[in-house]
């Protein structure tokens, strides 16, 4: 089984739902994907210059005719104005880096500007991520793009929005578009038992073995004889010392270490969820590790990149 898509985008809100936004993996803000309306701050505005229009003819006053025609100026710049500080905008995808199902992901975003910019906010619509409000500087800059996936696998943000109101906040003038740059998502977090494909166990009691079969001393501690343990085990001094039969007993100069693996009683994805878990608690330190699922092996090892590769071997796993 592949990973499963990721769920379904919610409705968009008018007017945003009857644009087809661009996709790829860079985008320029101008003038055929920038879109502007007034504001309800802008609607008030335009309605009260209206009023003293009215108010101005009806009264033969200059006063109310006066403000009325300032008003409607500085409405008419305010369109070019918010739209100026978007113009120009240009976008690029970054090298996402891999994240946890169900848990904050940063989407790189570049932003190139020659000018600077005010107000600027940034949502994953798709994924309900928070609202990232910044001031662009000019010159080149990179910025992480919160949002989040409940699916592992290779994963789209899906419709990322920017929008802007400054400098006045009598237009809203946004751009919708659909970055092509997957990111990788790692199953789950969820604590849980894992399976355990002891590789170095057959070696281990093999050399143990033989520390016992050419009569080795560096054992941990004496226990009674049982006839199946063979005269290897024999502690033959003790016995000629004092008459008891008992068995030395081994230690391993190296602790065991083996392969993790999904959990046979655990269904397939919860299987790889505390596998997940796992492998990030494990990561954290120096411990080595491996992975085995199906066909696919990771040799024991440690490291950061050791971490990385097992992760996206669980997030691209097929069952």
């Amino acid at each position: 089984m592949s990973p499963r898509p990721a769920a379904a985008a919610p409705r968009e809100r008018f007017p945003d739902r009857l644009i087809r936004p661009r996709g790829g993996p860079e985008l320029l803000l101008g003038l055929r994907n920038l879109y502007i309306l007034p504001t309800r701050f802008g609607w008030l505005w335009l309605l009260s210059c209206l009023v003293l229009y009215l108010l101005g003819i009806n009264g033969g006053s200059n006063g109310p005719l006066l403000l009325g025609f300032l008003g409607t100026g500085l409405f008419l710049i305010s369109l070019h104005l918010t739209q100026f500080n978007l113009q120009g905008l240009r976008l690029r995808c970054g090298e996402p880096a891999g994240g946890f199902a169900g848990e904050p992901l940063a989407y790189p975003l570049q932003l190139n500007s020659r000018v600077n910019r005010y107000g600027v906010q940034i949502q994953f619509r798709a994924s309900g991520g928070p609202i990232t409000t910044l001031t662009v500087p000019a010159g080149d800059e990179t910025i992480a793009v919160a949002w989040s996936s409940p699916q592992r696998g290779e994963q789209r943000p899906g419709r990322l929005r920017i929008w802007s109101t400054a400098p006045l906040g009598l237009f809203h003038c946004w751009s919708v578009w659909e970055p092509s740059a997957p990111q990788l998502v790692y199953p789950q977090r969820l604590n849980g038992p894992v399976a355990v494909v002891g590789e170095g166990e057959k070696a281990a009691d093999q050399a143990a073995s033989q520390r016992n079969a050419h009569g080795s001393e560096d054992w941990s501690e004496l226990r009674p004889h049982r006839p199946q343990e063979g005269l290897a085990r024999l502690a033959w001094k003790q016995l000629a010392r004092s008459g008891g039969r008992y068995s030395k007993r081994f230690e391993d100069p190296e602790p065991r270490h083996g392969l993790l693996a999904p959990h046979p009683d655990a269904p397939w994805e919860r299987a790889l969820s505390q596998l997940s878990a796992r492998i990030a608690q494990l990561g954290q330190g120096n411990e080595a590790y491996g992975l085995r699922l199906g066909e696919l092996t990771i040799p024991m090892g440690s490291g950061k990149a050791h971490r990385d590769r097992c992760l996206r071997a669980l997030a691209l796993a097929r069952l």
